[in-house]
């Protein structure tokens, strides 16, 4: 799991259960540039408490759905078959399953496609990352003149008066400061990149303290999708791993799964 993914998602599920509910975005898959399913009713599946996952009206799927012989099964979902997914000159092997048998009547007639073996989804006429928006996660940015501390091993990593608070559904406040206020000789690039269906493609810096490398420890969305425009140049920690103060008091590490 990546910052990108809310790791809570108040009642979509409970444990051998899985919720599901109707979208009525316009949901379009591209393989190699040709078109993999275009339907208006796409399924939301909590196949997982954090985020959902698209399920396409089988006949809205444009693409070659070749049976492999395989099966996964799944304890709420049945027994699906999975499938190749070819369209012309492109196959994503084993990148389709389908519950034809499901005891959730509603999955029967639909077909989950791999979000990582598309080249492209685009809810609406825009490209989504990592997964669907979930119509239950918000992301709120506030303007601060809180005073943020960020220490790490007992080394001040930035300190500022001037944050932009991101509170987002599931996840604890992340707190996104200025460059000029963060020590960016301990910083290091790193390759890292993740995709957030909300905020757009991060960066990182690996952070060095003590003579100990921290990987990936800093992000930044240098060009973030509209919604999330006041975090565009910033840069935040994870409270999870550093000593964050704020107003001069020490902020417990939330228990999350980037703990």
């Amino acid at each position: 799991m990546t910052e990108t993914q809310t790791p809570t998602a108040p009642e979509h599920t409970a444990r051998g259960r899985v919720r599901v509910e109707p979208s009525r975005k316009r949901v379009r898959i591209y393989l190699g540039g040709e078109l993999v399913a275009d339907t208006t009713q796409p399924l939301l599946v909590w196949e997982k408490p954090y985020y959902p996952t698209y399920y396409i009206p089988a006949r809205d799927v444009k693409a070659s759905l070749t049976a492999t012989g395989a099966t996964e099964r799944s304890p709420s979902r049945g027994t699906g078959e999975v499938f190749d997914v070819t369209v012309k000159g492109r196959t994503a092997d084993g990148a389709a399953l389908q519950y034809r048998d499901s005891p959730m009547e509603e999955l029967r007639d639909a077909v989950r496609i791999d979000w990582g073996a598309m080249d492209e989804w685009l809810e609406e006429d825009e490209p989504v990352y990592t997964h669907p928006r979930d119509p239950y996660s918000r992301v709120d940015i506030l303007a601060s003149s809180r005073h943020v501390r960020v220490e790490l091993d007992g080394e001040v990593i930035a300190e500022s008066w001037r944050p932009h608070i991101l509170f987002e559904t599931g996840l604890p406040p992340r707190y996104y400061l200025p460059l000029t206020d963060l020590r960016m000789d301990l910083l290091h690039p790193s390759d890292r990149a993740t995709h957030c269906p909300y905020k757009g493609t991060a960066g990182y810096w690996s952070i060095e303290v003590n003579g100990r490398i921290y990987e990936d420890f800093i992000w930044i969305y240098r060009s973030p999708l509209p919604e999330s425009q006041k975090v565009a140049g910033l840069a935040s920690f994870y409270n999870e791993h550093v000593d964050l103060f704020v107003d001069g008091v020490l902020q417990e590490r939330p228990k999350t799964p980037f703990s």
